[in-house]
């Protein structure tokens, strides 16, 4: 792309592009936000103690909240774009108040329909794998 402010086009992208990484802020307050919104109110979400004691190692961000972050590195990446599908795979839970990055790679470009396949990780500071997922994303 030859204008750093212009949105990403179909056209600029190729088999292989890497999505800028994201670093999303997992903290419990912004997970407070997340399950007061969206009623999810769990103490396996907005405490650590009561996650603890549901024989969970901290307290844990919410499987729509780990996909919405994939969403939210989508649309950073092409803002102008259209996530059609998103499927994801939890594998292990992401920990609150910890520091997870989101990466994405381009693995597929369908010309004829102007829709990249993305496939995404959300990884732990060990480099765990923690959610995995394959965005559909239509310009």
């Amino acid at each position: 792309m030859t204008d750093i402010d212009a949105p990403l086009r179909f056209e600029d992208v190729e088999f292989g592009d890497e999505l800028p990484e994201l670093e999303p802020d997992v903290s419990m307050a912004t997970v407070h936000v997340f399950t007061a919104a969206t009623g999810m109110t769990f103490g396996r979400f907005n405490d650590h103690e009561e996650a603890r004691k549901a024989g969970l190692p901290a307290a844990i961000v919410p499987g729509i909240m780990s996909q919405g972050i994939m969403v939210a590195q989508i649309h950073a990446w092409a803002p102008g774009a259209t996530v059609r599908k998103i499927d994801t795979i939890f594998r292990a839970p992401v920990l609150v108040d910890s520091s997870p990055r989101c990466r994405g790679v381009v693995t597929d470009i369908d010309d004829e329909n102007r829709v990249v396949e993305i496939d995404l990780t959300l990884v732990n500071e060990a480099e765990e794998t923690r959610v995995l997922g394959t965005a559909l994303v239509a310009f």
